[in-house]
């Protein structure tokens, strides 16, 4: 349904985007991660049509945005970072106002901006100009002017920047039930996020993609993955070094960042649970906690964002 191809973005001697491709099927929801300046509100912008690119294409369910770019744009529900409005209208009339450009009128135009009301949840704030709304409402009347002509691909960037806990369960549980129908691009800095709504992520630095994977792939290149946190009572940090540094599937062991127990690190990121779990019987410790971590995104990240910023220091 969305088809990424060859994007370029130059601004003067700076490339922000450097040669940018992939695709989202239908039921994807693709989560858009990078540090900030790494070229993620520019390749939306480019994908949408609302940038232009230096070389390259999006093409939207069949519609390429250059050649087709009407046709493309109505096949897309696209939430720009900051979520703009016009600040001096409200709510209500803003709606109007989307659903009047994206042709509908009268009773359609009502039916399909008291359902978008309905679903995001915004009745309360429908008649207050939205300069006075706070950023976390002034983000869902964003939201819902993108999903407001209940388009096929939907591209949100950071839907849930501003928004309370609630709101943000709020907001995921929308994403989700939006899924099976569409495609869906989420830009995000919240590796929260990634886990909680995405099928698949993709890592961008320096304008360059640097990683495509489910979550649990990206997971599973953690330092962390398969690690296993164990705390015994009565049995010293000490001791539990050197009775589990002998195990030759384990790579290293560390003190726990709270105090308590251990952290042991598999080589290879080898299943070591049932081991020291043997271990543990064999030496009767009274364990207290034995726990498995699947992986850490935000440690998956800074290593993989780090090692780009390396080379492009050092060309600079």
């Amino acid at each position: 349904m969305l088809e990424i191809r060859h994007l370029v973005k130059h601004f003067g001697a700076l490339v922000a985007v450097d040669d940018v491709s992939f695709a989202v099927a239908r039921g994807e929801v693709l989560g858009f991660l990078g540090p900030s300046g790494a070229g993620k509100s520019t390749t939306m912008k480019m994908i949408t049509g609302f940038v232009p690119p230096s070389s390259g294409t999006s093409v939207i369910c069949g519609y390429d945005i250059l050649r087709a770019p009407l046709a493309a744009k109505r096949c897309i529900g696209y939430l720009l970072e900051g979520a703009p409005a016009y600040p001096d209208m409200t709510p209500a009339a803003f709606l109007e106002f989307v659903a009047h450009i994206r042709g509908f009128r009268g009773r359609e135009a009502k039916r399909r901006i008291g359902r978008i009301v309905e679903t995001i949840h915004i009745a309360d704030v429908m008649h207050q100009p939205i300069e006075i709304l706070s950023k976390g409402y002034r983000r869902r009347v964003g939201v819902a002017q993108a999903l407001l002509h209940d388009p096929p691909v939907v591209i949100l960037d950071e839907p849930t920047d501003g928004l309370d806990p609630n709101q943000k369960y709020e907001m995921r549980r929308i994403i989700d039930e939006m899924r099976p129908n569409k495609a869906i691009v989420i830009s995000t800095h919240l590796l929260e996020e990634v886990e909680a709504v995405c099928s698949r992520a993709i890592i961008i630095a320096h304008g360059r993609i640097l990683a495509d994977a489910t979550p649990a792939e990206l997971a599973r290149r953690s330092r962390r993955h398969n690690a296993v946190r164990l705390a015994a009572a009565g049995i010293s940090e000490a001791r539990l070094r050197a009775e589990l540094i002998r195990l030759p599937m384990v790579a290293a062991v560390e003190a726990a960042p709270d105090g308590e127990g251990v952290s042991v690190f598999p080589r290879d990121g080898q299943d070591i649970v049932a081991d020291l779990a043997d271990l543990a019987r064999a030496h009767r410790w009274p364990v207290t906690l034995l726990r498995v971590e699947q992986g850490r995104l935000d440690e998956v990240f800074r290593e993989i964002t780090t090692a780009a910023a390396a080379p492009a220091a050092a060309a600079a």
